[in-house]
């Protein structure tokens, strides 16, 4: 799906940010099936809230909190630093690490950073939108559902609904 430059920058990135994504997201989404307006801007909503705008690919927070965190495959002493969140969606833990990697063929548990760039930072995210299902969730407008599948709760949901309405008027979604 092609997006362009000045909707994101309507979306609230900057426009250094909007000049670096809007080629990556048009040239990749389809492989994600983001293909609608309406997909679109539920993707937008989640990544423009969980990455600060295209601003942080990497967690802020060194990671220590998912130390140990089984759940997350994180059980190896490290775990939790080494594969805390990245990419738009900040993908997170050493099971999502290994997923991604099988996906791509690439080796993101050695070389976790390159989920930092941004192809790599879209493209997980893209990634992780398409395994759990969230296009259909979109299609249907279901914000809430999709912010707990991200978020495992309901954390910033007015915030991601600001994002909803900014990226819905960018495509003329409303007015």
């Amino acid at each position: 799906m092609e997006i362009t430059r000045e909707q994101l920058i309507d979306c609230g990135v900057s426009p250094s940010k909007a000049t670096i994504y809007a080629p990556i997201i048009s040239m990749w989404s389809s492989n994600f099936a983001i293909t609608t307006p309406m997909r679109m801007c539920h993707f937008l909503a989640q990544v423009l809230w969980e990455s600060g705008c295209f601003r942080y690919t990497k967690e802020l927070a060194s990671g220590k909190a998912y130390e140990g965190r089984k759940d997350l495959g994180n059980v190896q002493k490290g775990d939790g630093v080494k594969y805390k969140g990245r990419g738009l969606v900040q993908i997170t833990g050493r099971s999502n690490y290994t997923a991604v990697s099988k996906y791509f063929g690439m080796d993101f548990i050695n070389h976790p950073e390159l989920l930092e760039t941004p192809e790599w930072a879209f493209k997980s995210a893209g990634w992780y939108w398409l395994t759990k299902g969230l296009n259909k969730l979109a299609d249907r407008d279901e914000l809430t559902k999709i912010t707990k599948i991200i978020n495992g709760g309901y954390s910033h949901k007015a915030e991601r609904l600001m994002y909803l309405g900014k990226a819905k008027r960018a495509f003329k979604l409303l007015k």
